[in-house]
This record gives C-alpha cells, structure tokens and sequence, in this order.
C-alpha cells in the first residue's frame, strides 16, 4: 500500500487563521468570530486552532494586527514635513479602518503588543519629536489624531438620515428640507467632512507649533 502524500501546503496556518477571521468580522461583525465558526469556515477540527491562538481574543488582536499593518508609514521616512505626513498618514490610516470598520472596538483599546500597532505609533511620535514637538505634546499628538480618525470610522453622518423627504416635517425641522438627500452622497458628505475636520487639526496644530519655533 502506498503511503498518502503529504500536502505541498499546510492545511492550517496562522495567516490563513487571521485572513478567515478578519473577512468574518468585516462581514458580520466581532460577534460572528468563535473557534468553532471559524474552524467550520477553515474545513478543519476546532482543537487544530489552539496551535496557533490560544483564544478567540487573541485571534481578534491579530486581526486588529492585520489593519494596522494596512496604513502606509512611508511619509514618516521620505521627508515630507510634519503636517503633510500627519495629514497624509491620516488619510491612510482611515481608509484602512473605513474598509475594515467592526474591528475598530479592538483597535481602540490601544496597542498593546501588537507589533504592526506598536511601529504605527513609534512612527508617528518619532516623527513629531524629530519635527521639534517636545515629547508630551507629541504623544497627545498622536492620541488625538488617533481619537479623531477611529471617531471617523465608527460610523456615517450622512448614512444615519434616511432617505425620505416626508421624515423632514418643515414644521418640526425648518433647516432640513434637503437632508433626504444626505444619503445618496454619503461618501462624499463624509469625505469631505472628515478632510474639513481633519484641516482644522492641523490649523491648529500649525499654529502651536509656530509658537514653539524658536525653542524648537
């Protein structure tokens, strides 16, 4: 009798474990994750996890891990300066939460010991100390930007008014005779939004920082 090959690929690895889990989250929601869906999903025994995660938890901080890793840290190493790579860091980092936006409970508890989250947060510190921001104001920095990008994630403005001009009675609602229409142009109200916002920080930052320029 001949032995039976063994398979070119292992059945199970931790990257196949995480991508699984992750498309589950996106689709469902953190609720869906357990280790006995994700193994029905995956076509292996549950116990076939526990060589990779331990729990369930921490299978969702590597899924966190795994957004993380989506955001471009390039603009911190190429010499833009620190407001263009805050803003254009920003812009990164939301669209990898705009396109993965049921892990961003995860994602808010902090870094822990993520390592993707870890370098996202040494990149930006680093480079607003570097910039000549003294070390406490570079942390709040990088909590505030955190704060108002993951804000911008957990939900849509535009997408939370329904689309029906009767639910608007001018009586009760004189300014919002055109907020039926806020749905249609969900993207756009909300990218433009979260840019007017996301300006006004760096304004304001813009002009902290001027103050600071001669000790800086």
């Amino acid at each position: 009798m001949c032995a039976m090959a063994r398979p070119r690929k292992p059945l199970l690895s931790t990257d196949r474990i995480v991508d699984t889990a992750r498309e589950l989250v996106d689709a469902e929601g953190l609720a869906a994750v357990s280790t006995r869906r994700l193994a029905a999903e995956l076509g292996v025994s549950g116990p076939s996890l526990y060589n990779h995660f331990r729990t369930k938890d921490e299978i969702l901080e590597a899924v966190a891990d795994s957004v993380s890793a989506q955001v471009d840290l390039s603009m911190f190493e190429d010499g833009r300066d620190w407001r263009t790579a805050l803003h254009d860091w920003a812009v990164s980092y939301r669209a990898a939460l705009r396109d993965h936006p049921n892990i961003v409970p995860v994602l808010a508890r902090g870094p822990g010991r993520r390592p993707a989250a870890l370098r996202l947060a040494d990149a930006v510190y680093g480079a607003m100390v570097e910039a000549g921001w003294p070390p406490a104001q570079a942390t709040s920095i990088g909590a505030l930007m955190r704060y108002f990008i993951m804000g911008s994630a957990l939900g849509s403005f535009a997408g939370g008014f329904p689309d029906d001009a009767d639910a608007y009675d001018p009586a009760d609602y004189p300014h919002l005779g055109q907020a039926h229409r806020l749905a249609e142009q969900q993207e756009k109200v909300d990218e433009r939004a979260f840019e007017t916002g996301l300006t006004a920080l760096l304004d304001g930052l813009a002009q902290q920082y001027a103050r600071l320029a001669p000790s800086a």
